[in-house]
C-alpha cells in the first residue's frame, strides 16, 4: 500500500481468511452486491484498490462508486473521472536512469527549497531491469554474448554505478542487474506477484514504464504503460487519475491449426482491433478457446497491445495461472494463497463457463482455427500479411505510392541490384527484398517455450536437411531470460542454431529496439549506392521506419520459426510454397513444409525440458549480477554528487528557479512552428532510442566533449543527460517535417527562411526569445512509451502541441511537464485551415482553465480557430499549472 491515509470508510468490508493455518485479512469487495458480479474482472481490480485506498483525499468514495456502477456509467457519453493506485511499478534502464535522475534532482529542489529530501524515495515497490543498454556489435561467433556484454559495460559503466548508487540510496527499489533477462520476462517469471499477501490481501497490479508493461495482463495481473513522469508520481504515492474505460469483451472459440503459432494469433488479433478502433479502452478475453492458450502464449499477446492500440488486454487468472506459477518456481503456499483470495472474492475464472460471463461494452468474436501463418509489415506492425501471400504483397509495396505500405519505385528501379565482397573474400549479389538483419528478439516470443523451441526445431531439421544461411545475414539470438537459454541446451537444439548463425548475443531487448548495431560497411554503401529496399526480420512487436536500422527500409514482424525461414531464404521476396529454402546434398529440393515442427512436436519437447528447477536455479541468483557488475565501484550518501563532466548522467535543468509558489497560467503569444509534422508520429521520431548520427548536434555536442564516434552510444543510452537527448529531439533520420525541403530532423526558421538542424533552429528562436509550437496530425506520440518524447520538446522551448489526436500515454506525458495538449476539432487540421509553420500564432486560454475547454488560437495571416484543451481531469490541470507532476511533487514534500 502506497500512503498512510484516515480512517477508511469500508472497513466493513474486512475479512480474515485461513489459508495452510495462517490467517490474512482483505476487502472483500464481492460483498457490494450484484452489481460486482457483472463487472469485467479487469474493473473488479479497479474496484479493490479504490475500496482498499480510499481516504476521501486522493480516493473518493465517489470513486469506488463511479467503478461499482462502471455498466451504467462507461456508456455515458460523458466521461467518467477516478483515482487508481497501482500496488507497484516497474522500469527498464533506458525509461528508469531518467526516473532515478529525477529524483536526485528531486531530493536537490527539496533541500534548497528548505525540506527534507530524505521525504523523496519511492513509497510503492519500484523494480528496476536493465535490459534496453545491450547491443548486437557482435554476431554469428561463440564469443558474441561475452564481447557484447562487456562492451555494453565500457559504454554504460556510469550509468551503472548512477542505477547502483540508486540501489542503495533509496528505500523500496529493486535492481536486476545487466545480463539477467528482458523486463517484461523477467516480471512474468519472477517479480509478479499476482496477489500481495501483506498486510492485506490484495491483487497485484502494476504501470511500468515501457508500453508493453501489458504483457503481465496474461498472467492476470493489471497493468499497463505509462510515462515515466507520471509513473515517478506513482512511486511516490500518488493515485493515477484515468478515465473509466470501456472494456471489449474479445470471444476465442476453437483451437489453433497445428501450424500456427502464437505469434501468428497476435498478429491477427492486432490487425483485427486496430481496425476495430481500441484506443483508451481495455480488452478483456473470455470464451472456451481461452482456456487452450498457455500463459506464455496469452502473455505474448497481451504484450502487443500497445500496437492495437488498448490499455491492456487482459486474461483474468484461472487453473492454467497457477500452474504456471507452479512451473516457474513460485512457492505452493503462496499459490494456495493466490487461489483462496481470488475464489473467495469472485475474481477467480472458469473460461469454460460462461455463467462467469461479465457484461462488456462490447463483444468480438476469433475462431483460432482461422489463424494463418504470418508476418506483419513492411512499415507497421498492424499490418499483416499472410505468409501464403507475402511475395506478391512485398512485391506491390515496392511500386505502390510512398506511405505504410509503399516506397514508390518506377518501373525501371525495380531491377536495381549490387555486388559487395564480403570479409570472406566472396562476392555476393543483394536486391530489393533481401534479408539483412535476421533476428530473434524481443519479449513478445523469447518469454514463450512454444516458439523458441519450435525455432530451435526448425533450425535442427534444416541444418539436417543440408541447409545454410547466407554468412553476410546478419543473424542473431536474444533470448528474454537466462531460463530460455537454459531449455534450448538441455533440449539440444542450441548446436544447429548456432550452426545457422544464431548465436546468444545478449539478454535483452537488442534488435527490437534498435539496438541492432552495425552492418558490413560494403553493404550499407552497396544498399545506399544502388537505393535498395532490404530488410530486416525479427521476432519482435514494433518495426517503424527507421527504428530497426537505417539500412533496412522494410521490416516484418514474425515468428522465431519464420525468422529462420525467410534467413535460410535470404530474401522475403519468395513463395514458401513453390519455392525451395535450398536442396539436400543429393540435389532434392528442401521446402519450408518439409522442415516446420507441428504443434504436437514443439509441445513434447517442452514438456520434457521446461521445469521448475531451471527458474529455480536461474532466478536464484538474479539479483547478484555478473562479476563486471559486482565490481562497480558505487558512491555513497543520499545526495548524489554530481559530475559536471559526464556525459551520461547530468543534473537536469527541470527545478531551475523554482519557487514555492505556483507560477501564473498564461497564454503563449507570438509563438513559431518549430514543425509541421503528418500522421502517426512515433516516439521513435521525437526521441529515437538507436545510434547518434555522426552529422547530429547530439553528436557535436558530444566531440567537442572529447568523446570520438565510436563512443557515441546510443540515444537510449544517454537518456540521463539532458543536454544530449534535448539534441535528439525529432533527431529521427526518417522523419518528414513538412517545413523542411527532405526527409530527416531539419526545419526552416522563420522569417530568415534558413533550412537548420531541429535543435540548433529551437536554440536560435530561443536567443530571440520566441516560443514555440508543433502543429501535427492524427495518433502523435504512438508507439512505446517515452518521457523525453515529452521533456526534450519541453527543453526546445515547445509550449503547445496542437495535433488532431493524441496517444494516450504520450498526452500524458505533455501534461506532466507542462505542455499544452490542443486538438483541432473534428474535421479541422493544419491542412484545411491552410498552415504551413512561416506563420506566428497566438493561443488565447480561457481565464478560469477547467478540463474539456476551449482556446482560441490566432494566426498572424488572419485566420483563428478552436482547440480543444486536452486536460482530461481536474489532475491534469493541476500538474500544468504547477509548470508539471515533478515541480507539483517537489512542493507537495515541502
Amino acid at each position: 500500500m502506497c500512503l498512510k491515509r484516515s480512517t477508511n470508510p469500508y472497513q466493513k468490508l474486512l475479512k480474515t481468511i485461513e489459508i495452510n493455518g495462517s490467517t490474512y485479512t482483505y476487502y472483500d469487495v464481492s460483498a457490494l452486491g450484484p452489481k460486482y458480479d457483472r463487472l469485467p474482472f479487469s474493473i473488479r481490480v479497479l474496484l479493490e484498490s479504490c475500496v482498499r485506498n480510499c481516504d476521501n483525499f486522493q480516493v473518493l468514495e465517489k470513486d469506488v462508486s463511479n467503478v461499482l456502477d462502471w455498466e451504467s456509467k462507461q456508456g455515458n457519453e460523458e466521461s467518467v473521472e477516478i483515482a487508481f493506485k497501482p500496488a507497484r511499478v516497474i522500469l527498464q534502464d533506458l525509461t528508469g536512469v531518467p526516473a532515478v535522475v529525477d529524483f536526485a534532482a528531486m531530493r536537490d529542489a527539496v533541500k534548497d527549497l528548505g525540506g527534507d529530501p530524505d521525504r523523496i524515495n519511492p513509497i510503492c515497490p519500484a523494480d528496476l531491469v536493465i535490459d534496453h543498454s545491450v547491443q548486437v556489435d557482435f554476431a554469428r561467433t561463440p564469443d558474441a554474448l561475452n564481447k557484447n556484454q562487456d562492451l555494453e559495460f565500457v559504454r554504460n559503466k556510469e550509468r551503472f554505478q548512477f542505477l547502483k548508487w540508486g540501489a542503495q540510496a533509496f528505500d523500496n527499489m529493486l535492481i536486476v542487474p545487466p545480463g539477467s533477462g528482458i523486463v517484461h520476462q523477467v516480471n512474468l517469471e519472477y517479480l509478479a506477484r499476482v496477489v500481495f499477501t501483506g498486510p492485506l490481501l490484495h491483487p497485484d497490479s502494476v504501470v511500468g514504464t515501457d508500453s508493453h508493461t501489458t504483457m503481465i495482463n496474461g498472467l492476470g495481473v493489471v497493468g499497463w504503460g505509462v510515462g515515466g513522469i507520471e509513473a515517478e508520481a506513482v512511486m511516490l504515492g500518488q493515485a493515477i487519475s484515468m478515465l473509466l474505460p470501456k472494456v471489449v469483451g474479445y470471444k476465442l472459440v476453437g483451437e489453433l491449426n497445428p501450424l500456427a503459432t502464437s505469434t501468428d494469433l497476435v498478429l491477427t488479433i492486432t490487425k483485427h482491433l486496430r481496425s476495430l478502433g481500441v484506443v483508451g479502452k481495455f480488452v478483456e478475453f473470455f470464451g472456451p478457446g481461452v482456456g487452450a492458450l498457455s500463459i506464455a502464449d496469452r502473455a505474448t499477446v497481451a504484450n502487443m497491445c500497445p500496437e492495437f492500440g488498448a490499455t491492456l488486454a487482459h486474461f483474468p487468472v484461472d487453473a492454467r495461472s497457477l500452474e504456471y506459477l507452479h512451473q516457474t518456481n513460485r512457492p505452493k503456499e503462496k499459490i494456495d494463497v493466490i487461489e483462496s483470495y481470488l475464489r473467495a472474492t469472485k475474481q477467480f475464472r472458469d473460461y469454460t463457463n460462461p455463467e462467469q460471463d461479465p457484461v462488456f461494452s462490447e463483444v468480438v468474436e476469433l475462431d483460432l482455427g482461422d489463424v494463418v501463418t504470418s508476418v506483419s509489415g513492411p512499415k507497421r506492425p498492424q499490418d499483416r500479411v499472410s505468409v501464403a501471400i507475402m511475395k506478391k504483397d512485398f512485391q506491390d509495396c515496392l511500386t505502390n505510392k510512398v506511405g505504410f505500405k509503399g516506397y514508390g519505385l518506377s518501373p525501371s528501379q525495380l531491377s536495381a541490384s549490387g555486388d559487395f565482397t564480403y570479409s570472406d573474400g566472396k562476392t555476393y549479389t543483394i536486391t530489393h527484398g533481401s534479408v539483412i538483419i535476421a533476428a530473434i528478439t524481443s519479449c513478445t516470443n523469447t518469454s514463450n517455450p512454444s516458439v523458441m523451441l519450435g525455432a530451435g526445431l526448425l533450425a535442427k531439421k534444416a541444418v539436417e536437411n543440408g541447409l545454410s544461411v547466407l554468412p553476410y545475414i546478419k543473424t542473431s539470438l536474444s533470448p528474454g531470460s537466462g531460463v530460455v537459454t537454459y531449455y534450448l541446451r538441455e533440449s539440444g537444439v542450441v548446436p544447429y542454431l548456432e550452426k545457422l548463425g544464431f548465436n546468444t548475443v545478449g539478454y535483452g531487448c537488442m534488435t527490437c529496439i534498435g539496438n541492432s548495431g552495425p552492418i558490413d560497411d560494403n553493404i550499407a554503401n552497396t544498399i545506399e549506392k544502388n537505393e535498395l529496399v532490404c530488410c530486416g526480420i525479427l521476432s519482435g512487436n514494433r518495426n517503424f521506419e527507421g527504428r530497426i536500422h537505417p539500412n533496412t527500409r522494410a521490416n516484418y514482424l514474425a515468428s522465431p520459426l519464420l525468422v529462420i525461414a525467410y534467413a535460410l531464404a535470404g530474401t522475403v521476396d519468395v513463395d514458401f510454397e513453390t519455392e525451395p529454402l535450398g536442396k539436400r546434398p543429393d540435389g532434392s529440393a528442401v521446402y519450408l513444409r518439409d522442415i516446420w515442427p507441428t504443434r504436437a512436436e514443439i509441445q513434447r519437447v517442452e514438456n520434457q525440458f521446461v521445469i521448475p528447477g531451471m527458474f529455480k536455479e536461474v532466478y536464484a541468483r538474479i539479483e547478484q549480477g555478473s562479476a563486471a557488475w559486482q565490481a562497480l565501484d558505487v558512491p555513497r550518501g543520499r545526495l548524489y554528487s554530481w559530475d559536471a563532466n559526464s556525459t551520461y548522467i547530468k543534473k537536469p535543468p527541470f527545478f531551475d528557479g523554482m519557487t514555492k509558489e505556483l507560477p501564473a497560467a498564461t497564454s503563449v503569444r507570438g509563438a513559431r512552428c518549430l514543425l509541421l509534422l503528418g500522421d502517426s508520429v512515433t516516439t521513435d521520431h521525437i526521441s529515437p532510442a538507436g545510434s547518434i548520427a555522426r552529422n547530429s548536434p547530439a553528436a557535436r555536442y558530444l566531440a567537442q566533449r572529447g568523446l570520438t564516434a565510436r563512443e557515441f552510444n546510443s540515444y537510449g543510452s544517454r537518456r540521463g543527460n539532458d543536454a544530449v537527448m534535448s539534441r535528439g529531439t525529432f533527431a529521427n533520420i526518417r522523419i518528414v517535417n513538412k517545413m523542411a525541403p527532405a526527409p530527416g530532423p531539419k526545419t526552416t526558421h522563420h522569417p530568415s527562411g534558413d533550412v537548420m538542424d531541429i535543435f540548433d533552429a529551437a536554440e536560435r528562436y530561443a536567443s530571440e526569445d520566441v516560443p514555440l509550437i508543433a502543429i501535427v496530425g492524427k495518433d502523435y506520440g504512438s508507439g512505446s512509451s517515452r518521457d523525453w518524447a515529452a521533456k526534450g520538446p519541453y527543453l526546445l522551448g515547445i509550449k503547445a502541441v496542437i495535433a488532431e489526436s493524441f496517444e494516450r500515454i504520450h498526452r500524458s506525458n505533455l501534461v506532466g511537464m507542462g505542455l499544452l495538449p490542443l486538438q483541432f476539432l473534428p474535421g479541422e487540421s493544419a491542412a484545411t485551415l491552410g498552415l504551413t509553420g512561416a506563420e506566428r500564432y497566438d493561443i488565447i486560454l480561457p481565464p478560469a482553465l477547467a478540463p474539456g475547454q476551449t482556446a482560441t488560437v490566432q494566426v498572424d495571416n488572419g485566420t483563428s480557430f478552436q482547440v480543444v484543451v486536452r486536460f482530461d481531469t481536474e489532475v491534469d490541470l493541476t500538474y500544468f499549472k504547477n509548470g508539471g507532476i515533478l515541480n507539483y511533487m517537489v512542493r507537495k514534500m515541502l
